[in-house]
């Protein structure tokens, strides 16, 4: 368990389990496979018979949501960013990463047929981020550590809102209505469990929170969003604890299974200029994009409330691997390319962009903080205690 909970074994797995799945999907009997996976199970009479690949993202991944809720709702009360100070030098480069990423997308891949998949580049994920930082990175400034976390707490907040206003379609406000008073019975009753009466109230909690997915989902939001509303209101004792019994669960589990189907693509057999323009927005995007965006909104915040004389917390050397690790999408980015493209032909693509996006930033860098990483070491610079760790 302890393997699973640390950073550098869950982005081995995670990479291993999609290179699997891309492999899988081009062998002789991949086509079997990627049909068995949109094979339908569940109950069709109450409106849950999902393919088993939308059982991965919708249902899995919604876990995986749940624990992201936890740690943001962590961060906004008593972590990296809670207060207006401490989050706004990387809600600012956050925003560079957002907005250059998606300039460039568009500028690539804004005909009519693609331009729907703009939110993809957007996304970091976290775990891989962090796993590839604690095996290139030490040696690092906490404050590299700590501006990356809140930078990609950051993305993930604003991945969660696109999905929430993107990919909603015909709202039922009955289910929404109950879902949501599900949720808030599960914040309600979080907060009344005690050591005595553990076997009851977390058994139906868990009840609670599976039928709050269920009506989140037939009200016709993506069903990762029951995730994060159930982080969001369950007691943050409640939840860090929830988190942490979860955490090898998600590691070693969800994720890996979640990036296997996500990957199970048949490379296309055409020339490389008949590929969709989604692909190359997307592989341009991710590296170019995120490390242009969060390195030049980046430095700009670091003259943001400095005073005359005084040196900025990080230089652009500091700001430049942070940036080149914002442009390892990979969970969220699959997902958003799934959302984004009902083709399936331009949909596996874009699937194709997010894993060679992901790659060449993950290459940049651990080239990028090897070198910082070597600086800081040379010059001795003591390693403060990472906050965030709880």
């Amino acid at each position: 368990m302890k393997l699973l909970r640390s950073e550098r074994f869950p982005a081995f797995l995670l990479l291993g389990a999609a290179a699997l799945g891309l492999v899988v999907a081009n062998l002789p009997f991949g086509h079997d496979v990627i049909d068995w996976s949109h094979l339908h199970i569940g109950p069709a009479a109450i409106g849950l018979d999902l393919s088993i690949s939308h059982w991965v993202a919708d249902f899995l991944l919604a876990i995986f949501f749940f624990g992201v809720a936890v740690e943001l709702q962590f961060e906004l009360t008593r972590g990296q960013l809670n207060s207006i100070s401490k989050a706004m030098r990387p809600a600012i480069a956050a925003a560079g990463g957002v907005i250059v990423p998606i300039i460039a997308y568009l500028l690539i891949a804004g005909g009519p047929e693609t331009a729907d998949g703009w939110p993809i580049p957007t996304a970091t994920d976290i775990a891989f981020a962090l796993g590839v930082l604690a095996m290139f990175g030490k040696g690092l400034p906490t404050k590299v550590r700590v501006f990356l976390l809140a930078l990609a707490i950051i993305d993930d907040i604003v991945g969660i809102l696109f999905i929430a206003f993107l990919f909603t379609s015909d709202l039922d406000l009955v289910s929404l209505f109950i879902g949501l008073a599900l949720v808030a019975a599960f914040g309600v009753l979080s907060r009344f469990r005690s050591r005595s009466n553990t076997a009851v109230v977390v058994p139906l909690m868990i009840v609670i929170a599976l039928v709050a997915w269920a009506f989140i989902f037939l009200a016709g939001i993506h069903a990762t969003l029951a995730g994060v509303m159930l982080g969001l209101v369950i007691r943050q004792d409640e939840g860090m604890h929830a988190r942490h019994a979860l955490e090898p669960w998600i590691n070693g589990l969800i994720l890996p299974i979640f990036a296997f189907f996500s990957a199970l693509v048949a490379i296309p057999q055409v020339a490389l200029d008949e590929l969709s323009p989604a692909l190359w927005g997307i592989v341009v995007a991710l590296p170019v994009g995120k490390i242009i965006g969060i390195t030049l909104f980046g430095w700009l915040s670091m003259f943001i409330g400095r005073k005359k004389g005084e040196k900025p917390q990080m230089s652009v050397a500091d700001i430049l691997p942070a940036a080149a690790l914002g442009g390892i999408g990979f969970t969220v980015s699959l997902l958003l390319s799934r959302l984004a493209f009902s083709d399936n032909v331009v949909a596996d693509e874009a699937v194709l962009g997010v894993l060679i996006g992901s790659l060449i930033s993950l290459v940049v860098s651990a080239v990028l903080l090897s070198r910082r990483a070597a600086h800081y070491r040379k010059l001795g610079t003591p390693v403060e205690p990472d906050p965030s760790q709880h």
